[in-house]
């Protein structure tokens, strides 16, 4: 049986990180998250007291920076040194400041290499915004999530309620625009779908439809033929 490569990008509050976690699940694969290693990044900044990073400063800061993810079932744990983070990477702040801090070449570099280290052999569900333009274009199957922003916005309003944090569906969908605005421009790896990548639009999709989906794409490809 052949083990592919799934490379899921899009937008943010569309369900990728959700989606791909169940489609590892369903086919046995390991699921990577990228973002929540640059969330590691953001966090271990913010722990040194950084507000504003600078392409001069960043390398000299990131020196003494160790990131290592261990598997823990069919997930990826996320260490920083010895400091095994969860819900430090889950708050609002790490994750706007992970999106600054993700144009910069050197952090891009650093994670890029790694991504590609743990995909290498296959068998893995990665998500992300460059997964199938940069960091592996070669995936056999991409696939690109949108989602109408009032949809979005709702589902990262309820995200947030259900972990007991203040939520504000204005100050939300403002953030997701500015979000957008920063992944698409940002000069390295933007953020855009690749040529042959699936577009699923989740709009108006469950967690499981988009699950299901996905899955049945990959066993398209995982049981298709050899020539």
């Amino acid at each position: 049986m052949r083990r592919i490569i799934i490379a899921i990008d899009g937008y943010a509050a569309t369900g990728k990180s959700t989606t791909a976690r169940g489609v590892a699940e369903a086919l046995d694969y390991l699921h990577i998250d990228s973002g929540a290693m640059y969330r590691a990044v953001a966090w271990f900044l913010r722990e040194k007291g950084v507000s504003t990073p600078t392409a001069e400063a960043l390398p000299e800061l990131l020196q003494d920076f160790t990131l290592h993810l261990e598997r823990e079932g069919k997930e990826m744990v996320v260490y920083v040194g010895d400091r095994r983070l969860e819900e430090e990477l889950r708050q609002p702040e790490i994750a706007t400041f992970a999106s600054e801090v993700s144009v910069f070449p050197v952090v891009r570099e650093r994670l890029i290499a790694e991504q590609r280290r743990l995909g290498r052999k296959g068998g893995v569900v990665m998500d992300g915004r460059d997964i199938g333009t940069v960091v592996f274009p070669h995936a056999e199957l991409k696939v690109f999530m949108q989602a109408d922003l009032a949809a979005r916005v709702e589902r990262r309003y309820r995200e947030l309620l259900q972990r007991g944090l203040p939520a504000d569906k204005e100050a939300i969908a403002r953030e997701l625009i500015e979000r957008d605005h920063r992944d698409e421009t940002r000069p390295i790896s933007p953020l855009r779908k690749a040529p042959d990548a699936r577009i699923l639009d989740t709009t108006h999709l469950t967690i499981p439809e988009q699950i299901a989906q996905v899955v049945t794409w990959a066993k398209e490809l995982i049981y298709a033929p050899t020539v």
